[in-house]
C-alpha cells in the first residue's frame, strides 16, 4: 500500500486487521485539511463528508477518533476551533484551517501533482495486470495472495 507522508504521518500499520484496508490511515489528515480549507465543519460533519465522499469506508473513523486527530492537527497549528452552538443547543467543536495549515495543504497537493505521472502508471498497471484476474476470483470466491 502506498502511504502519504505529508504531515509526518506514520507509515503503513504493521498488523492491519483487515486485509483489504485502504491507507485511509496515511491520508486522512491531508483529507481533513482539505475538507475543512473548503468549509469549516465539526468532526461528526467531517465524518459524514469522508463517508459521502467515499474517501473512507462507511464506519471506518469513529467520532471520537477523528476529534482526537483534530486535537493534535490543532495543537501541530495546523487547524484552529471555536465552540458554537448547533441547532439542537448542543456545544460542538467547529475547526478552521490555519495559515499554515493552508501552505500544509499547498505543499501537499503540489506533492500530489508532481507524482501523479507515477500514480497513473501503476493505475494502468493494476487495470492490465489485475482487474480482470481480481474480478474473476471474486467471481470464483478465491482470492490470490
Amino acid at each position: 500500500m502506498l502511504y502519504l507522508t505529508l504531515l509526518g504521518m506514520r507509515g503503513p500499520v504493521k498488523h492491519p486487521r483487515h486485509r483489504r484496508s485502504l491507507p485511509e490511515r496515511g491520508w486522512i489528515q491531508f483529507l481533513l485539511l482539505r475538507m475543512i480549507h473548503e468549509s469549516p465543519m465539526h468532526g461528526y460533519q467531517l465524518v459524514e463528508t469522508l463517508e459521502d465522499r467515499k474517501y473512507v469506508r462507511p464506519g471506518r473513523f469513529e467520532t471520537g477518533s477523528i476529534y482526537t486527530i483534530l486535537n493534535r492537527m490543532e495543537h501541530r497549528g495546523l487547524l484552529v476551533s471555536v465552540k458554537e452552538k448547533g441547532e439542537t443547543s448542543r456545544v460542538r467543536r467547529v475547526y478552521t484551517i490555519t495559515g499554515e495549515g493552508e501552505v500544509v495543504l499547498k505543499r501537499g497537493l503540489e506533492s500530489i501533482i508532481s507524482q501523479k505521472p507515477m500514480m497513473d502508471a501503476l493505475v494502468e498497471y493494476y487495470d492490465r495486470i489485475f482487474k480482470d484476474r481480481i474480478s474473476r476470483s471474486e467471481e470464483n470466491g478465491t482470492q490470490n495472495a
